[in-house]
């Protein structure tokens, strides 16, 4: 069995042509950027990239793969050299069952199938062409249909206060929404670990993963998972979440919870971290308070422990949070060691030495163990690294 780098939640900013899928991704966001970015500095193995339901992206996709750039793999995916591209899509439900809104994501082997999807949500949503768009179906609906294609359904970023399925604090349990059986894996989001989910005895019989939720080129693989696969193809990634054949996540690399943007309980008003028991700001006066997801599921918690087998959670800070790496310095680190991955988990010491200045490897190396000083997040500004060596 091998080891793979995987990250599946990337945004699509913009096509080819310039026309906005994620509104609020960076221009820079293509289909094509992603890959090369994703392969060659990033240094990632497999990607989920949740916005191939857009037309013009499948048109770009299906032009890269005519003029052999791309090929598809007999098992799944959209092979670019030693990068495969799982096709997604990111998806807002919201209907009587569910009171969302609540973002799911998607998977599918083929770009036929992907566009048999696409067709399908054209006839469901307002705006197939943008991102995380609203499908006029219920949350079981749109999972019979992905299964019906052999796609593979998560819930997306579970517990972030907006958009998630736990995050308005109506929801208390996934099967309100959803059946559990087609369920093939929980995201947590950068705002919560494993740790913190396994509090929820209902989340044990599902595989967690870790991703970046990428609205720019710099932040995939701010979060990522280690995966135990034969090869990077669609059904191994799928036998990995069932745990199917030795194939497995072996580690989840994330932001420690303190970093998301939604940690702590906040006034929305001055962003001051207020008692989750507490209906006004004691700083402002201000009565609109946004959740953190530490005490959100500290009112959902039904278990004490992770189940037997949970993959480690390893707090991981990607390299462009470490203060005083610039960009310079990061494009160094990578054209002398190869990508980020291989900066963050196997240049040695002694080599970091020769490249980058004392203070930054003692950083870097802090930030692989997960010592780093936070300063935690909330109300939708991110947590911070202290400048403490």
């Amino acid at each position: 069995m091998n080891r793979y780098y995987v990250d599946l939640h990337i945004h699509i900013g913009r096509t080819l042509t310039g026309k906005p899928v994620k509104i609020t991704g960076a221009k820079s966001l293509t289909f094509s950027n992603i890959i090369e970015h994703a392969r060659h500095e990033k240094g990632l193995n497999m990607i989920g990239i949740i916005d191939s339901q857009s037309p013009e992206v499948i048109l770009e996709m299906e032009s890269l793969m005519d003029r052999g750039l791309i090929d598809e793999h007999p098992d799944g995916g959209l092979v670019f050299g030693d990068l495969t591209v799982i096709p997604g899509s990111e998806i807002e439900i919201y209907d009587d069952q569910c009171n969302g809104p609540i973002h799911v994501l998607c998977y599918f082997p083929t770009l036929t199938i992907m566009k048999e999807f696409s067709n399908w949500l054209s006839a469901n949503m307002k705006n197939v062409q943008l991102s995380s768009q609203r499908v006029y179906v219920t949350g079981l609906e749109l999972q019979k249909k992905v299964k019906t294609l052999g796609g593979i359904f998560i819930p997306a970023h579970v517990f972030t206060p907006f958009k998630s399925l736990y995050g308005k604090g109506v929801k208390k349990s996934l099967t309100e929404v959803f059946d559990p059986a087609l369920i093939d894996g929980i995201e947590l989001g950068l705002s919560s670990d494993t740790k913190m989910a396994d509090q929820l005895g209902e989340l044990h019989a599902y595989t967690f993963v870790t991703n970046s939720d990428a609205h720019s080129l710099q932040k995939i693989a701010r979060e990522y998972q280690v995966m135990a696969m034969k090869e990077p193809s669609f059904k191994e990634l799928q036998k990995a979440l069932k745990q199917e054949d030795g194939r497995k996540v072996i580690a989840n690399y994330g932001l420690d919870p303190q970093l998301g943007k939604y940690h702590k309980t906040v006034c929305a008003e001055c962003l001051n971290q207020v008692n989750e028991e507490e209906e006004i700001c004691n700083q402002c006066g201000q009565s609109k308070i946004i959740k953190g997801v530490a005490d959100r599921i500290h009112e959902l918690k039904t278990a004490d422990g992770s189940p037997p087998g949970r993959p480690p959670y390893i707090h991981q800070v990607p390299l462009e949070f470490i203060p005083g790496l610039g960009p310079r310095m990061l494009e160094k680190l990578i054209d002398h060691f190869g990508s980020e991955m291989a900066v963050l988990h196997e240049v040695p010491y002694e080599a970091l030495q020769e490249v980058v200045p004392q203070k930054i490897v003692d950083l870097i190396l802090k930030a692989r163990e997960g010592n780093l000083h936070l300063e935690a997040g909330g109300g939708g500004k991110y947590g911070k690294i202290a400048l403490q060596l």
